[in-house]
C-alpha cells in the first residue's frame, strides 16, 4: 500500500486507464469492464481492476491537475508495477478544425508548469512526448471503430481560469488542439519509469468559440474515447 492507494501487490494490471474524476473511474469499470472491484477508496479516489476483452485493465482516478495527478502516476508506476497509463479525460480545444465530443490524442503536451523547470534543476525545458507506439494503437483503434482522432499537441495548463487569454490564441498559432491539465506529468513520469503513456481527451469545450457540451451530455460523450484507450492498451 501507498499513502494514497490502498491496493495490495497484484490487485492493479499492469495496463491502467486515469481519469481525473472519481466519479468517471466508476462508471468506466462499471460500464465497460467484466467483474471490476474496487481495490482503493482512498480519498474517494476509486480505483478498480478488471477485465476487457479478456485482459486485466485496471481504471484509476487522479484528481485535477499536474501535482495531483503526477502523486497517482508515480505510485502506479514506481511502487504497483504499471507499464502503460493513459488519461482519459476533457479538454479544451483551441483549433477551428476541432468541434465538441471530438477525440484528441496528444503527441506531446507542452505546458506553463514549473515541474520539470524544477526537477532539472531550473536549466532545461524538457518536451514530454507521448509513446508512440501506445499512440498509433489508439489511431489503429479509432480507424477500425469508424472514429476520427485528432492527433496533435496539447497543452498541460496549471490554471483553469485564465488571466491571459491572448496566451490561448498563441498557442493556437503554435498548433496546439486543445487545452487540458495533466497530460504533461504524466508523460514526464512515464518517461522516468521506461513505461508508456498517452493522453485521450474529448473536447467539452470549445474555448475560442465559447461554447460548451452540457454536463448531462458529457459522460455519454467521453464513451468513443474510452473505447479507444481500451483497444489500444488490450491490442
Amino acid at each position: 500500500m501507498t499513502a494514497h492507494i490502498s491496493a495490495e501487490p497484484g490487485d492493479i494490471a499492469e495496463s491502467v486507464l486515469l481519469p481525473g474524476d472519481p466519479l468517471r473511474a466508476k462508471w468506466i469499470a462499471e460500464t465497460f469492464l467484466t467483474d471490476a472491484e474496487c481495490y482503493s477508496e482512498v480519498r474517494n479516489m476509486f480505483g478498480f481492476t478488471g477485465t476487457y476483452k479478456g485482459k486485466r485493465v485496471s481504471v484509476q482516478g487522479t484528481g485535477m491537475g499536474q501535482p495531483s495527478a503526477s502523486i497517482y502516476t508515480h505510485e502506479l508506476l514506481d511502487v504497483y508495477g504499471v507499464k502503460t497509463v493513459v488519461r482519459v479525460g476533457s479538454a479544451g480545444a483551441i483549433h477551428d478544425d476541432i468541434e465538441l465530443r471530438d477525440v484528441v490524442a496528444g503527441i506531446g503536451a507542452s505546458t506553463n508548469s514549473s515541474m520539470n523547470r524544477i526537477r532539472f534543476n531550473g536549466v532545461v525545458d524538457y518536451a514530454p512526448v507521448a509513446d508512440f507506439g501506445l499512440l498509433r494503437g489508439a489511431v489503429d483503434a479509432a480507424a477500425a471503430r469508424g472514429i476520427e482522432l485528432h492527433v496533435g499537441q496539447l497543452y498541460s495548463s496549471d490554471t483553469f481560469y485564465t488571466d491571459a487569454p491572448e496566451v490561448e490564441a498563441k498557442l493556437a498559432d503554435y498548433g496546439i488542439l486543445a487545452i487540458e491539465m495533466e497530460a504533461a506529468a504524466i508523460y514526464t513520469l512515464a518517461a522516468k519509469f521506461k513505461a508508456r503513456a498517452l493522453a485521450l481527451c474529448t473536447i467539452s469545450d470549445h474555448i475560442l468559440k465559447g461554447t460548451e457540451l452540457p454536463a448531462a451530455d458529457r459522460q455519454e460523450s467521453f464513451s468513443e474515447m474510452v473505447e479507444i484507450a481500451l483497444d489500444a492498451v488490450t491490442a
